[in-house]
């Protein structure tokens, strides 16, 4: 501009210009900036990451709720966890897990101690005992609402001290804040919506507790006085009271008179520890039967026979079916020891009231170097098998159990038989097949025999209890136990229950039961009485056939 322009127009012109290069300096940013702007989705998962790190970090400082439970002292708090569920520690006993939920966080509850003052007074006066199990309820629900209090304060407190230490800006804070307080909201539903009270019949055991069944109770008991959630966790705390109050020494496990338990193992793979863990069991859980569902060997040759010495000694009487790495040589040596019942080609067996009946595996291969048949042989030999199982029905001796080593060979069981019994896969299986038998195939109880050292991982240690009315041979529960593999110790007990045996489920319809002298039992009103019929199994019945039993 002109120098002899006007002062004012002058300075009305520099301004302008001033303006204009702020502008220019707010607006157009530098090459080397532009380069290193973030992209809109790498902001949004490091607010992501802020939020979930603050949250987490909230509630591991202030998230904890120390409440009193009946007689215990207890610590509740929330964790992030992918699979959800609740889990009682009980230390020193070990734990319990519940899949009470399925949501990102979990609740933990740490029984830290005993207060001697209540559980005296508990002592003393042993009236209090039948109104404990609704002050466990109201403690528990009074401990979990001011835990939901403070994991809102926790979460939202964390994530926005994060976020205002990591943007330092206020606005950014507070959206992280918000953000994690969506976020224990949508987790809160999740819980709310898959809240699964019956999980409390279905614990999982670890540490020493996993050798204290009774800590549940009978299966009996769980089903026929299961009410509400809240008594049943109730019933757990009061048991585990007992357990405290018996300082040292786990209570054993009282046998329920009217059940039979039958422990199966399967595929035990020249692994000696087996015996121990068996003899245990059957110590433990006052087995009735042991069955075996194959492979005890690894080669089948006459030099592994000694292995097989234990047996006898084992405290049950132990009945086996051949399995594809047991040769003639096993069979053979095997039936000559004390206490054993080797089963093939349909043979049936009744011990204690319980009728079983099993075929060995057709195939031996204990080794690459023989060829297999393949199914087809197997399941030959479920038709059998099968046939076998009517002859007896048509006899008046129904059985009640059927064995086969392949899964395969116990599928052409289906509905001939309640229960199959199955191994060879080293891994669990439970279902119920379309004609109503249900099918229960067991992991390896060697842990996959000393062949599970060229494993990355060690195989883990796989038996079950089955609970079965000693009047109806029906399956009530079972218990499935798991220890860790080669150089592991950890042990985990998990109860179930069949679908008919859940709170709420219909009673199935009784059938004529035939006694040892072939006259059909009845009732007290002269109707037959007795174990369900094949109504029960999901198929119409046979004319042409009796009932099972």
């Amino acid at each position: 501009m002109a120098r002899d322009a006007p002062e004012p127009i002058r300075s009305m012109h520099a301004a302008l210009t001033r303006l204009q290069r702020h502008y220019r300096s707010r607006h157009t940013a530098p090459t080397s900036t532009l380069v290193h702007t973030p992209h809109p989705w790498t902001r949004a998962l490091g607010l992501t990451a802020v939020v979930l790190l603050g949250a987490w970090l909230g509630l591991l400082i202030v998230g904890s709720v120390r409440t009193p439970v009946g007689p215990m002292d207890t610590s509740m708090t929330l964790r992030p966890s992918l699979s959800g569920g609740t889990k009682i520690n009980v230390s020193p006993l070990g734990a319990l897990e519940l899949d009470s939920h399925v949501a990102p966080i979990r609740l933990d509850v740490d029984v830290d101690q005993l207060d001697p003052a209540r559980s005296q007074a508990l002592v003393e006066h042993p009236e209090r005992i039948s109104g404990l199990q609704d002050e466990i309820a109201r403690d528990v629900a009074d401990g979990t609402t001011e835990l939901a209090v403070r994991s809102c304060v926790a979460v939202v407190s964390g994530a926005t001290a994060l976020g205002l230490a990591v943007y330092r800006r206020p606005r950014r804070a507070l959206a992280a804040g918000g953000l994690a307080l969506a976020l224990l909201a949508a987790s809160g539903i999740s819980a709310y919506a898959t809240w699964n009270p019956k999980s409390v019949l279905e614990p999982k055991f670890s540490g020493l507790l996993s050798s204290a069944p009774s800590v549940v109770g009978n299966a009996r008991s769980i089903v026929t006085e299961f009410d509400v959630y809240q008594r049943e966790l109730a019933r757990l705390v009061t048991n585990v009271t007992k357990l405290y109050d018996a300082t040292s020494t786990l209570p054993a496990y009282q046998p329920d008179p009217g059940t039979m338990r039958v422990l199966h193992v399967s595929d035990i793979h020249l692994n000696p520890a087996a015996w121990h863990i068996i003899g245990s069991l059957v110590e433990q859980y006052g087995i009735d039967v042991i069955i075996d569902s194959g492979d005890t060997m690894d080669h089948g040759t006459a030099a592994e026979n000694g292995f097989l010495d234990p047996i006898p000694d084992l405290g049950a009487p132990y009945v086996w079916v051949r399995g594809n790495h047991d040769s003639p040589i096993t069979q053979a040596y095997i039936s000559r020891l004390k206490n054993v019942h080797v089963l093939d080609d349909g043979k049936a067996v009744t011990l204690g009231g319980l009728r079983i009946a099993g075929s060995g595996d057709p195939q031996f291969t204990p080794d690459r170097s023989i060829v297999a048949q393949g199914d087809p042989a197997e399941r030959m030999t479920g038709i059998r098998l099968a046939s076998a199982l009517r002859d007896q029905q048509r006899a008046g001796t129904p059985v009640d159990i059927a064995v086969a080593h392949n899964p395969v060979a116990a599928r052409e069981t289906d509905g001939e038989v309640p229960l199959a019994l199955a191994g060879h896969v080293h891994h669990r299986e439970t279902e119920v097949l379309p004609h109503g038998t249900r099918l229960k195939i067991e992991g390896s109880t060697g842990g996959g025999g000393l062949r599970a050292v060229q494993n990355d991982k060690p195989e883990k240690v796989r038996a079950s209890v089955l609970y079965l009315d000693r009047t109806t041979r029906r399956l009530q529960a079972w218990d499935e136990i798991t220890l860790g593999g080669l150089g592991l110790t950890t042990a985990e007990v998990g109860r179930h229950l069949p679908g008919e045996n859940q709170p709420g489920a219909a009673p199935s319809p009784s059938s004529p039961s035939t006694g040892p002298s072939g006259a059909a039992s009845t009732g007290p009103s002269g109707s037959p009485s007795g174990p369900p019929t094949a109504l029960s199994w999901g198929r119409p019945p046979d004319p042409r056939k009796p009932f099972w039993r």
